[in-house]
C-alpha cells in the first residue's frame, strides 16, 4: 500500500470526535419521505441501499487510532460490515404521519452510534400513510458534514456499483509512520497558510469573544432526548423575497428564526433585541461521496431580532455579506485546537454546559432541486436532520429540496417545552416576510412606467 492510500482524519474531523462529549450524541441525518405505493417489499429498498454503498466508501469504514508517533486516525474497511447491523425495518408508530416519524427519528439521533463499526444506522418505517415510507439516515459528524451528507443523498439514489476489492488491508506501522513524517515536513510547509487562517479565525470569533450575549432561557444544560417539528415554504417564494432585498435565502430564513425567537422569548418575560447565531460556512462548494469528512467552521453572528420584517432581513443580509469576505471554515483554526486540549483535560463539558458565545445553531443547505429516487421509489420530501449540544435548547436545519424549503427545528423538550409554539411563531415570520415582499412585488409590476 501506497501513502496516498492512508485515509487519514482530517483536523475538521478531529475537532467533531473532541466535541462528541455531552449527553447529546454529536450525530446529524435526513429523513426522506417515499412514495411506494401499494405492494411495498421494505426488503427490496434495504438490497437497493446495500447495492449502492460501493460509491460511498465512508458508509463501509471504520475510524481507528493508530500508534504513537504515527500521526492523526486512519479511516479503514470494515471487514466484518453488515447490512444488517446498519439498516432496521419498523412499522410508523401510530398515528401514520410525519410527526410519527420525527419521534422515530429523534430516538435515533439522541442513541449514540458504536464506534468499532461504520458510525451510521438508518431506518426504514412502513407505513407511514397514503402508500408513504420514510427511510431515516443518521450518521456521526465525523463522517460527514451538511454537504457531504448531500453527497450521500445523492450516491443512494445513483446506480447500484461493485467493488472488488472490498475490504482493503490497512497500512502497516511502517507505512503509518513513514506517511505521518512526511505529513509533518508538509506542514511546516504550511505554516504561513496556517498563521494567516488563525488571524482570520480570530477576526471571525474576536466580536463574540468581546461581547456575550444576556442571559437567557435559550442557553440551559441540555439532556439527551431530542424533539423534532418542521416548517416548509415555497422555494420560489423565498428566492423573490431573497432577490427583492439583495439577500439570500439563508438570510429570509435567518430573519425569520431570530423573529420567532424574540417572541417566543417576549411570551416567556424575557427580552432580547438581538440573537447570536452560530452560522456554518463551507470551505468547499461540493463533495463527493468518494471524499467525504469534514471542509466547515462556524461563524457566531449577532442579528437584530426586532422591528420591521423588511428591516431586519436587510440588516441580515448586510451582517452576512460582510462575514464571507473572511475565509470560509478558518473559525476551526481556533477552536479545533481548543475544543481538543478542553476535551483532553476534562473540561470540554463544563465548557458547553455554561458557555455564552452562541444563543443558537442554524445550518442552511441547497439540496437537489429535481426529485430523487432510491431502487425505483420516488423521494418526494427531504427533512434535514441535525441537534445542538451543551447549553443550546434549540436549534434549526434548514434545506431546499425539489422547489421547498423545509426548516426543521430541533429541542431538547425539558428545556423547550413550548417548540410547538416556537414552530407556529417561525411560521408567522416566514410569512409575513415573504408574503410582504410577494406583495411589493405585484404593487411594483401594476405601478405604470414613466
Amino acid at each position: 500500500m501506497t501513502a496516498s492510500r492512508i485515509d487519514r482524519a482530517s483536523s475538521d474531523d478531529l475537532m467533531s470526535l473532541a466535541s462528541d462529549r455531552g449527553s447529546a450524541p454529536m450525530q446529524v441525518g435526513a429523513v426522506l419521505m417515499l412514495d411506494v405505493g401499494r405492494g411495498f417489499e421494505p426488503e427490496r429498498l434495504v438490497q437497493a441501499i446495500e447495492q449502492r454503498l460501493p460509491a460511498i466508501p465512508r458508509l463501509r469504514q471504520r475510524i481507528v487510532r493508530v500508534p504513537f508517533g504515527c500521526g492523526r486516525p486512519i479511516w479503514v474497511d470494515d471487514a466484518n460490515f453488515r447490512i444488517t447491523e446498519h439498516v432496521s425495518i419498523v412499522r410508523c408508530p401510530t398515528p401514520p404521519g410525519l410527526a410519527s416519524v420525527l419521534e422515530v427519528a429523534a430516538g435515533l439521533v439522541a442513541s449514540r452510534l458504536p464506534h468499532d463499526r461504520p458510525l451510521w444506522r438508518a431506518s426504514l418505517i412502513t407505513d407511514v400513510g397514503g402508500g408513504g415510507a420514510a427511510l431515516v439516515i443518521v450518521y456521526h459528524h465525523v463522517l460527514a458534514d451538511g454537504i457531504g451528507g448531500l453527497a450521500v443523498l445523492a450516491a443512494l439514489a445513483g446506480a447500484p456499483s461493485v467493488d472488488p476489492r472490498f475490504p482493503r488491508s490497512g497500512p502497516s506501522r511502517g507505512e503509518l509512520a513513514r506517511d505521518a513524517a512526511r505529513d509533518r515536513v508538509r506542514a511546516v510547509t504550511r505554516l504561513p497558510s496556517a498563521l494567516a487562517r488563525l488571524a482570520q479565525a480570530a477576526i471571525q470569533l474576536g466580536p463574540a469573544l468581546r461581547t456575550r450575549p444576556p442571559r437567557s432561557s435559550l442557553n440551559r444544560p441540555t439532556g439527551q432526548r431530542r424533539r423534532f417539528a418542521t416548517v416548509a415554504c415555497a422555494l420560489d417564494r423565498v428566492h423573490e423575497t431573497a432577490h427583492r432585498h439583495d439577500a439570500t435565502v439563508n438570510d429570509v430564513v435567518l430573519s425569520a428564526i431570530t423573529g420567532a425567537l424574540h417572541r417566543l422569548l417576549a411570551e416567556r418575560d424575557e427580552l432580547a433585541e438581538t440573537i447570536v447565531v452560530s452560522v456554518p460556512f463551507s470551505s468547499r462548494g461540493s463533495a463527493a461521496a468518494s471524499g467525504l469528512g469534514n471542509a466547515s467552521g462556524a461563524i457566531p453572528l449577532r442579528l437584530p431580532a426586532t422591528g420591521d420584517p423588511a428591516e431586519r432581513l436587510n440588516a441580515v443580509a448586510g451582517i452576512t455579506r460582510t462575514a464571507k469576505r473572511s475565509a470560509p471554515g478558518a473559525s476551526t483554526a481556533m477552536l479545533g485546537p481548543g475544543f481538543r486540549l478542553l476535551a483532553r483535560i476534562g473540561l470540554y463539558q463544563r465548557f458547553i454546559d455554561h458557555q455564552r458565545l452562541i444563543q443558537t445553531f442554524v445550518s442552511n443547505l441547497k439540496g437537489p432541486q429535481n426529485q430523487l429516487t432510491i431502487g425505483g421509489w420516488p423521494v418526494v420530501a427531504v427533512v434535514p436532520l441535525s441537534v445542538a449540544v451543551g447549553n443550546v435548547t434549540v436549534s434549526f436545519s434548514v434545506l431546499s429540496y425539489c422547489g421547498t424549503v423545509t426548516i426543521s427545528l430541533a429541542a431538547d423538550p425539558d428545556t423547550c417545552p413550548d417548540l410547538d409554539r416556537l414552530r407556529q411563531l417561525l411560521e408567522r415570520e416566514l410569512d409575513d416576510v415573504t408574503r410582504r415582499s410577494v406583495a411589493g412585488v405585484a404593487r411594483d409590476r401594476r405601478r405604470p412606467v414613466g
